[in-house]
């Protein structure tokens, strides 16, 4: 029996998640199973990040804009779809940066941002599919440790916490397209080629509305 791929409704599936929630890697490993084009959030170009996790307040503007600009150049250049691609897979939504901006800014900063937002969001594409990759603070703090990225080697485990409650308040309300939400916390799709081919499954028989895939209990592991 062949793997499971994508199929062809989902030309434009989008992972989302808190840092550390596995979404780049989930990505690519949809792009490559369906030999679509990988599109990466360019988070190592912002010149800002070292700075804001020394000192979220002075640096959170700064940070944000540069994360809006660079992701808004972005999502242009992904509107004009390659007619010789037939997937696309990307490891942010638009929107991310709003949820962001929201636990980072305040006041007046929220306001410059939501203007510039309010500009820019139009001219985003829409997925056909958007996968949240839901996962516990411990979780995050063990593969985030895991990834060793100087820049996070004193994640506060607070901001994760704000992180994720932003992320689950969003996508509640989620409606803008087909939500697949993941109980990823306890799953292992890099190494476990059954688990990841049963997601692969349950992305594509998505067609509509919020669906929700909670893995059985012979697919989770103990951390």
């Amino acid at each position: 029996m062949p793997a499971p791929t994508l199929p062809a409704h989902l030309g434009y599936v989008a992972v989302e998640g808190v840092i550390g929630a596995g979404k780049t890697t989930l990505a690519r490993m949809l792009a490559e199973r369906a030999g679509g084009k990988l599109v990466e959030e360019e988070f190592e170009e912002n010149p800002f990040l070292d700075r804001f996790y020394g000192d979220r307040d002075r640096w959170a503007l700064q940070t944000q804009l540069a994360f809006l600009a660079s992701r808004f150049k972005q999502q242009k250049a992904l509107a004009a779809r390659d007619l010789f691609v037939d997937h696309v897979v990307s490891d942010y939504t638009f929107d991310k940066d709003r949820i962001f901006a929201h636990v980072t800014l305040d006041g007046d900063e929220v306001r410059l941002y939501e203007t510039l937002y309010g500009i820019m969001e139009p001219s985003a594409p829409v997925p056909d599919l958007v996968v949240y990759l839901r996962s516990s603070v411990d979780r995050l703090l063990h593969n985030v440790a895991l990834r060793g990225r100087s820049y996070e080697s004193n994640m506060d485990p607070a901001y994760l916490t704000e992180l994720v409650d932003a992320y689950d308040r969003y996508f509640f309300h989620y409606s803008k397209s087909p939500l697949l939400i993941v109980d990823s916390s306890r799953i292992d799709f890099v190494r476990e080629t059954a688990t990841f081919d049963e997601l692969v499954r349950q992305i594509g028989s998505v067609r509509g509305g919020t669906a929700y895939f909670n893995p059985p209990a012979t697919m989770q592991l103990a951390f």
